[in-house]
């Protein structure tokens, strides 16, 4: 897939959670390129993961609680980062043993798009934008 279409408090068009309103909150899930669990299997990548975005450069886990804006030339998507994505037990099935273990406290995060938008695979500015709204 070259490109996604992102849609406010909605999530990512064609995704299994899109529009789905227990996951409203944790429609789309950012991870770090650098977290994942390469020394377990070395070909692991968003599918195996579950999740929606790859970052590289980016300590997205240390963004919980924030805003932050990501925009790869078609113009920014705000996302709030809103908790942590916990790796499950099906994490060592897909990937390899140990792989849930490798990614507690790395497994990206859980966000809701605030605004609409296209994003392409390739470079990406990235911004944080300030604290999220309390709810």
């Amino acid at each position: 897939m070259q490109h996604i279409r992102v849609r406010r408090h909605l999530g990512i068009v064609g995704d299994r959670y899109f529009a789905q309103p227990a996951h409203r909150d944790a429609s789309v899930t950012i991870m770090a390129s650098e977290n994942l669990p390469t020394h377990i299997d070395p070909a692991v990548g968003l599918q195996q993961t579950r999740r929606n975005i790859l970052l590289r450069g980016v300590d997205i886990d240390a963004c919980i609680d924030r805003i932050v804006e990501l925009d790869t030339g078609d113009g920014p998507i705000a996302f709030a980062v809103n908790r942590a994505a916990r790796p499950c037990a099906w994490m060592d099935a897909a990937i390899g043993p140990g792989a849930q273990r490798a990614l507690r406290g790395r497994g990206g995060v859980r966000c809701t798009p605030l605004s609409d938008g296209v994003l392409h695979v390739g470079e990406a500015e990235f911004r944080v934008i300030g604290p999220r709204d309390p709810r």
